[in-house]
């Protein structure tokens, strides 16, 4: 039996469906009118095949987001034009199918257009070759479907994507549940270290230093001494040990990997938007000021996108090498950011943090978004 995710997923993929379908339905139909088409019906032909291209990555989250409800508004529109022109053709199915991809893709306003451009192709259409009523109704009817479909495809996703955030909500819930558990036992293990070995081996010290003085007292041999001061760093280093180990579990470092993916994950569960992280390399422990810059640069930069590009689609790479670990950090405009008049404070602290570890800081605005580069020595 597969987990919750893997479920989820499965259902997923079932819901998107194949690609080439949606283009197949927008296109196909196109094609076939070209044995028939008439000089002024070659344009439309080939609008509509350009247009449907874009409906090989249909989805809500497309990005410039405008880019999909405009195409289907428009394949819509030039796909009536068509079946209009060429009324034995089927570019009506293009028309319809269009209209049914503009609902499930686009907003309140381009949807009512999708609307009433269909509306009035079928008007028109009923006009031109006087189509009596019932057949009328019936085009209207088959439109009426396609906006029930749509809005129960809308539902469908919308209620996928509450049910994943649900999974990862309770994905998290777990983890910190576990890991208080765990820092809970750590803590309790920390405490009886403290409390019975550290004290105990505190004791056995005290008492060989006090021996050693009575041996000297009393003029014992230097062999005898010798052993005694042996005994008594023996204790003493016991007993640094034993301190080291209850600072180590009452510190419950977190790996850099697990703090990056926190970010990543809380990144997405509060804008909505897409984050993937990625891990390249062996992860190892890394120095504490190393974890610290990394774990810092990735929270001002998430922080950035979310106040200044309204949470777009990022990229977190990590890469763990020989000497060094590198960090890359894109986030996913739909544009070419402006270059920005002076580095706020965020950016200008992760430099200061970066040189102090005479580590390397690139950023600035690339071809869609805004990327940070960050090499610093592991």
């Amino acid at each position: 039996m597969g987990t919750p995710a893997a479920s989820l997923a499965k259902a997923r993929r079932r819901f998107e469906g194949a690609d080439w379908v949606r283009w197949g339905v927008l296109a196909v139909p196109a094609l076939f009118a070209i044995p028939n088409a008439r000089p002024w019906s070659w344009p439309l032909i080939g609008l509509v095949l350009v247009l449907s291209v874009p409906a090989l990555w249909l989805t809500r989250e497309s990005r410039p987001r405008w880019l999909m409800p405009a195409t289907m508004i428009a394949v819509v529109a030039a796909a009536g034009a068509l079946w209009i022109l060429q009324p034995g053709s089927w570019t009506s199915t293009t028309m319809f199918g269009a209209t049914f991809y503009a609902l499930r893709v686009s907003g309140r306003i381009a949807a009512a257009i999708s609307l009433a451009a269909a509306s009035a192709t079928i008007l028109t259409w009923s006009i031109v070759y006087d189509l009596d009523w019932l057949n009328a109704v019936a085009l209207f009817a088959i439109l009426v479907v396609m906006v029930l479909l749509a809005a129960n495809r809308r539902s469908r996703a919308e209620r996928l994507e509450q049910t994943e955030l649900a999974l990862a909500r309770a994905q998290t819930a777990s983890e910190e549940h576990a890991r208080a558990a765990a820092l809970a036992e750590r803590t309790r293990i920390a405490r009886e270290l403290h409390d019975v070995l550290a004290h105990s081996l505190a004791g056995l010290a005290l008492n060989l230093q006090g021996a050693r003085l009575m041996m000297v007292r009393d003029g014992a041999s230097e062999e005898s001494l010798a052993q005694i001061e042996r005994a008594q760093k023996l204790a003493t280093d016991g007993l640094a040990e034993a301190r080291k180990a209850v600072a180590a579990l009452r510190e419950d470092a977190v790996p850099v990997e697990r703090s990056v993916s926190d970010l990543v994950a809380a990144y997405r569960l509060d804008t909505g938007s897409r984050a993937d992280f990625v891990i390249e390399g062996e992860p190892r422990e890394l120095d504490a000021a190393v974890g610290t810059t990394l774990v810092r640069a990735v929270q001002e930069a998430l922080a950035n996108s979310r106040k200044h590009a309204a949470g777009p689609a990022v990229d977190v790479t990590v890469a763990f090498k020989n000497e060094e670990v590198d960090l890359t950090i894109i986030d996913h405009q739909g544009r070419r950011p402006p270059e920005p008049p002076s580095p706020g404070y965020g950016l200008r602290g992760m430099g200061e943090r970066v040189a102090l570890l005479n580590g390397k800081l690139e950023c600035g605005p690339g071809e869609d978004g805004w990327r940070i580069h960050l090499t610093v020595p592991a």
